[in-house]
């Protein structure tokens, strides 16, 4: 998960989905890994408070959060890289061209995905093997869907606490479908699905 600071989009990203990769698979959570980063991150600092909150709301634990830089091995090492912005996924292209299969907005792999449908990736061989496969997919479904202004996740920082939330749920709306097809594609079979955390309205 890439954005900017690494301490509104991104780190909420990460530990929203580790929240819902535990209620979906329990003890086989630790079989996929969420990391995140920024492009300019504020380096060892905690979340923003803000988006803190909203973290919690939507069931995740903001606690031991530390900012981190986006490293060059960071973007050619992971299997499937999303970002908050198209700028971020250029950014990320920057330090790992080969990636581009495996590089997408938030927004850009939920929508692929829906395009992907779902037998999207090949139910033989290993879980890594499985995942690229979805991952091959999404890229190749790019041509019936262009990037677009609208696969951009708004920056909250600075904004009203009412903008954090809206950006919070924008992030777990998209991103929760996203990780229950990786998840389905690690165990090649669809897990049961938990209830989900509701944010405030």
């Amino acid at each position: 998960m890439v954005c900017t600071g690494n301490v509104c989009r991104s780190p909420l990203a990460q530990r929203v989905g580790s929240a819902h990769l535990r209620r979906l698979l329990g003890e086989d959570a630790g079989l996929i890994r969420i990391v995140s980063a920024g492009t300019r991150a504020v380096v060892g600092s905690d979340m923003d408070p803000a988006s803190a909150r909203v973290l919690c709301e939507l069931g995740g634990d903001p606690a031991g959060f530390r900012a981190r830089q986006l490293a060059d091995a960071m973007a050619v090492r992971a299997d499937l890289t999303l970002t908050m912005t198209r700028s971020h996924r250029h950014e990320v292209l920057a330090r790992a061209p080969r990636a581009m299969s495996r590089t997408f907005t938030l927004l850009e792999a939920a929508g692929l995905l829906e395009l992907v449908g779902p037998d999207g990736a090949a139910d033989a061989g290993t879980p890594a093997e499985r995942v690229r496969s979805l991952t091959r997919a999404m890229a190749a479904a790019r041509c019936r869907r262009p990037s677009r202004g609208e696969d951009d996740v708004l920056d909250p920082i600075g904004l009203p606490e009412e903008v954090h939330a809206q950006v919070g749920q924008v992030i777990a709306d998209a991103l929760v479908p996203v990780l229950d097809r990786i998840a389905a594609a690690v165990l090649g079979a669809e897990p049961a699905r938990p209830e989900i955390e509701q944010s405030r309205s």
